[in-house]
C-alpha cells in the first residue's frame, strides 16, 4: 500500500500524479487539489477549472481578475442569457 502524502492514510488504491517531473501520491482527489491546485491570485481558493489567466497570475473567476486590476476579462454577464 502507499501513503498518501496530505492525509497519510495507508490506502491500497492510491493515484499517482506527475508535475513538472515530480511524482505525487494521494488517496483522493480532494487531497491532490489540496495540494497541488493552482490558487487564486485574488481570493486564494483552489482553481479547479481552467480559470482565468492574467498578468501571469491564476484567478478563478473574472471578477477576481478584475479587482486586481486585469479589466479585460468578463464572466458571461445576465444579458447573454
Amino acid at each position: 500500500m502507499a501513503q498518501c502524502e496530505v492525509c497519510g492514510n495507508d490506502y491500497d488504491r492510491t493515484m499517482e500524479i506527475r508535475i513538472g517531473g515530480q511524482t505525487h501520491v494521494f488517496d483522493s482527489f480532494e487531497c491532490a487539489i489540496h495540494a497541488v491546485a493552482p490558487r487564486c491570485g485574488h481570493c486564494g481558493c483552489a482553481v479547479i477549472g481552467h480559470g482565468h489567466q492574467a498578468g501571469g497570475e491564476v484567478f478563478c473567476c473574472a471578477h477576481c481578475a478584475r479587482e486586481e486590476g486585469h479589466d479585460d476579462l468578463v464572466d458571461r454577464s445576465a444579458s447573454t442569457k
